[in-house]
């Protein structure tokens, strides 16, 4: 079979094309095309993504591409590489997932596809080190077999490993069959990427970093464990080996780390040494005469049954005891891909530390609501005297003022004006600011603009 001709323009945008990630400002637009455009549609990535486009000189977007977490497990990958279940528990963040790859319509000639995925591999692993602090080394996708060949895949070199079993990882746990294996196809990013991979001892040069230690104190980390011995334990008999409260302190701690999945929430649980698993009061083996750090299965069946009010409630109240603050912000989001039974999306009204980001306390907007009510609400039982809460113009409400002035013995800094009250932000505009001090009596702050 004759190869496809090229056309001088055709070839001179082949090598003008740019693989670039995409800026924070993009991901809406890059979210959307994908969306509209993939055959899959598109709603979210798991673990850690990385989200390419392919431009021309004059920024014209011609492809998307989006890498995310390796497949938690697939046996024609683990056969190919050599792992253990062991090893392949330590390595498994070595590995990207090229889980969306789209030409976009009217933008296809030969050659083009094979090219973008040599020009992305080729800064991929260093990409993946920026973001993340640790390297790449294996690329794999998955080809739906026989809706596609992969062909653009083998042009750019990638190996055939196999195929899976057909079956898919449930949101709950626990794998379910769907009937449609599916060819894997990966690419080595150096030529001992396998050798590497299946050694016992560690690369030096692409260990993956260590995840951030935990500043806390004994007593702090003690603290947090108390507070979990207050919630219920909603598991059944049998399957309570591990401590809730341990479960619940290792989760927490590893999110601290910026641990963003299950997955990594069990990988920074098995490198606390034995000393650490004692203190938060892990589960003892008997037989090995050794503390047990929980697995994945068990932080995620853990977490997805625990009662998430009282959870929040809790972390919430432990934070707000161990972090030096004076600010607290209010703000709501609508949840993107997130959508209830009725088809409504989910709306979240979120309280967090000005300076920390982090989160003391959140509750989902019901349907027949809003978010003005429900600050009151989700404020009521956190300790703020004192402090500054800050909220946007929604919430520029006498009665909002009044429940922080007078119960909760707290300052507020609201956003009276937005930029689509014109008139008004320009009457303001022209008035003498100079004339204002920087900072203000507090009876000031709090009276204006009621």
């Amino acid at each position: 079979m004759e190869a496809p001709t090229l056309t001088s323009n055709q070839q001179a945008a082949l090598h003008r094309i740019q693989v670039r990630p995409i800026l924070p400002t993009e991901r809406e637009r890059w979210n959307t095309l994908m969306q509209a455009h993939h055959y899959r549609g598109f709603r979210t990535m798991a673990g850690r993504t990385l989200r390419y486009d392919v431009a021309t000189l004059d920024d014209r977007w011609l492809a998307l591409l989006g890498w995310q977490a390796a497949a938690y497990q697939c046996q024609a990958r683990e056969q190919w590489i050599g792992w253990s279940w062991v090893l392949r528990r330590q390595r498994l963040h070595l590995i990207a997932n090229n889980a969306r790859f789209l030409i976009l319509p009217g933008e296809s000639f030969p050659n083009l596809a094979s090219r973008i995925l040599a020009l992305n591999l080729r800064r991929l692993s260093a990409d993946w080190q920026t973001v993340y602090g640790h390297p790449i080394v294996l690329a794999e996708t998955f080809v739906e077999s026989p809706r596609f060949t992969g062909a653009c895949y083998r042009a750019a070199n990638w190996l055939d490993v196999g195929w899976t079993k057909g079956f898919a990882r449930r949101p709950g746990g626990g794998y379910v069959y769907h009937g449609q294996p599916k060819r894997l196809l990966v690419y080595p990013l150096h030529p001992q990427a396998t050798v590497w991979l299946a050694q016992p001892q560690p690369q030096s040069e692409w260990t993956k970093t260590p995840m951030q230690t935990v500043t806390l104190s004994d007593a702090q980390m003690e603290g947090l464990r108390q507070i979990f011995f207050r919630l219920p334990d909603v598991r059944k008999r049998r399957g309570k080996q591990h401590p809730l409260p341990a479960i619940l302190t290792v989760a927490v701690a590893a999110v601290l780390t910026q641990a963003q999945s299950y997955a990594a929430m069990a990988e920074w649980a098995g490198r606390l040494t034995q000393t650490q698993l004692k203190r938060i009061r892990a589960r003892f083996n008997p037989t090995t005469q050794r503390y047990v750090a929980p697995s994945e299965p068990t932080i995620r069946r853990v977490l997805q049954s625990a009662n998430v009010d009282a959870l929040d409630a809790a972390i919430g109240a432990w934070l707000l005891g161990i972090a030096g603050f004076e600010a607290v912000a209010v703000d709501g989001k609508v949840l993107k891909g997130a959508v209830r039974e009725d088809g409504t999306q989910v709306h979240l009204l979120s309280a967090f530390m000005h300076g920390q980001g982090a989160t003391i306390a959140q509750k989902e907007i019901a349907q027949k609501t809003n978010e003005i009510p429900e600050l009151r609400t989700l404020l009521k039982d956190i300790d703020i005297q004192g402090k500054v809460v800050t909220a946007d113009a929604l919430h520029t409400q006498r009665e909002t003022a009044r429940f922080l002035v007078e119960e909760k013995k707290a300052d507020y800094l609201f956003t009276a004006v937005k930029g689509n009250q014109r008139k008004l932000r320009n009457s303001l505009t022209c008035l003498p600011w100079e004339d204002f001090p920087p900072q203000c009596r507090n009876d000031w702050c709090r009276s204006w603009p009621f």
